[in-house]
């Protein structure tokens, strides 16, 4: 029997923690409690587990074994008090928004977020009487002169969705911590294996565990990991029972728990992948710039190298020739999916000013760092000379391409594709 004393690596832990054979009839893989409610031995346990005196599950939509042992695992990996599970990564992020602010309070955001989260936050909490604010979260100056008594909340990602800009994690929350605002960090695209948000004094970390946490392509799911216990409770009474009931199924529960079984072996892989892709794109004359922290001409690189374990598996590019360059070498992948999400076993390709980010004009573009030739990859798990050829072929192809129009634009619903 494990040694509760000793503290196991990563890896280990993804595969072991919180979870013993013996007491599930000697099944190796954790059993799926596929209910939606659980009977009680007596009145007096049931009115105990509602008062929350007991710890017992008593409804699917506030707890599940399924479901708690894949808290209890990711809490371990990110080194947090207490993890919520959700349905998709947005449950996560607005049962944790709606749990934190009050109409009245302010949420200082990056200026770089994941689409949704930025329809979330400006059409939606907006309208409830919070005030959304958008900073530069590179400028540490800025931050702390827009920080102030009504500040409750600091958002942001890092790497960014999808330029890949990066914020450094313990400066911003010492600036916040000055102002008494939590801070909460989209911890999607480097996953804990790579990084660990709470170390570095965030207080909530939020993932779309759809991405790497699945691996697979198979689930849409999220998760919320926070450094307090209490607030990690608040996140699920309110945010998850009573804002947005945005419950994780106890089959997609199953399936994370396996993917995260290979989470460390397939992070490294996504890794030396992308670096490959990011050295051979750099060099390559259709690309005019890489944004990718491994480069050391990276603006980002010296930041990555202190909070990061590796540099990641995502990486995004500017093609010289605008939006019609940016379509054209997507047109000519073999290989690499055209599609949006990312972390999974294939590599994925996807053109914001074509795709995600079609109904917006130009400007804003602009303004939000979003370039007309801008290129995200999710790199897959491929062999490495197989994902650079097929990446290499299709810029191959920008010389001697003829123009493509530039498409209609999309409804404003898929504006906000992963």
């Amino acid at each position: 029997m494990q040694n509760p004393s000793k503290k196991l690596g990563f890896a280990s832990t993804a595969i072991h923690h919180g979870y013993k054979a013996e007491d599930h009839q000697g099944a190796l893989v954790p059993p799926i409690y596929l209910t939606s409610t659980f009977t009680f031995p007596t009145a007096e346990y049931g009115g105990a587990c509602f008062a929350g005196t007991e710890a017992g599950h008593f409804y699917t939509r506030i707890s599940n074994p399924t479901l708690q042992l894949l808290e209890q695992r990711v809490a371990a990996l990110e080194e947090g008090a207490g993890a919520i599970a959700f349905a998709s990564g947005m449950g996560a992020i607005t049962a944790t928004l709606w749990t934190l602010l009050r109409p009245g309070q302010e949420i200082l955001v990056d200026k770089t977020v994941y689409g949704c989260t930025f329809a979330f936050l400006n059409h939606g909490m907006a309208q409830f009487g919070v005030k959304v604010t958008h900073v530069d979260m590179g400028d540490l100056q800025a931050l702390a002169e827009a920080l102030n008594e009504r500040t409750r909340v600091v958002y942001f990602e890092t790497p960014a969705n999808p330029n890949m800009r990066m914020v450094d994690i313990a400066a911003v929350a010492a600036l916040a911590k000055t102002q008494g605002a939590l801070v909460v960090v989209d911890n999607t695209y480097c996953t804990p294996y790579l990084q660990k948000p709470l170390k570095l004094g965030a207080d909530v970390v939020v993932h779309s565990a759809t991405k790497y946490f699945s691996g697979h392509g198979d689930v849409t799911a999220g998760v919320a990991v926070a450094a307090d216990a209490e607030l990690a409770l608040q996140i699920r009474l309110v945010g998850l029972k009573d804002m947005t009931g945005a419950v994780m199924s106890p089959q997609d529960a199953f399936l994370l728990l396996r993917g995260l079984k290979t989470l460390a072996l397939r992070m490294d892989r996504h890794c030396s992948n992308a670096m490959a892709l990011a050295r051979m794109l750099a060099a390559h004359p259709a690309v005019e710039r890489v944004y990718f922290p491994g480069l050391e001409s990276d603006r980002f690189h010296a930041l990555a190298k202190r909070q990061m374990r590796q540099f990641g598996g995502m990486l995004a590019f500017e093609l010289r020739g605008g939006v019609s360059a940016g379509m054209r070498f997507m047109n000519a992948l073999q290989m690499v999916a055209r599609a949006v999400s990312l972390g999974d076993a294939e590599s994925l390709a996807q053109h914001p000013a074509s795709m995600t980010h079609s109904t917006y004009t130009p400007e804003e573009r602009a303004a939000h760092g979003i370039s007309e030739g801008l290129v995200r990859i999710s790199a897959g798990l491929e062999d490495e000379h197989d994902l650079l050829a097929d990446v290499r072929q299709a810029l191959d192809t920008l010389g001697a391409a003829s123009s493509a129009p530039t498409p209609p634009a999309a409804p404003p619903a898929m504006a906000c594709s992963a």
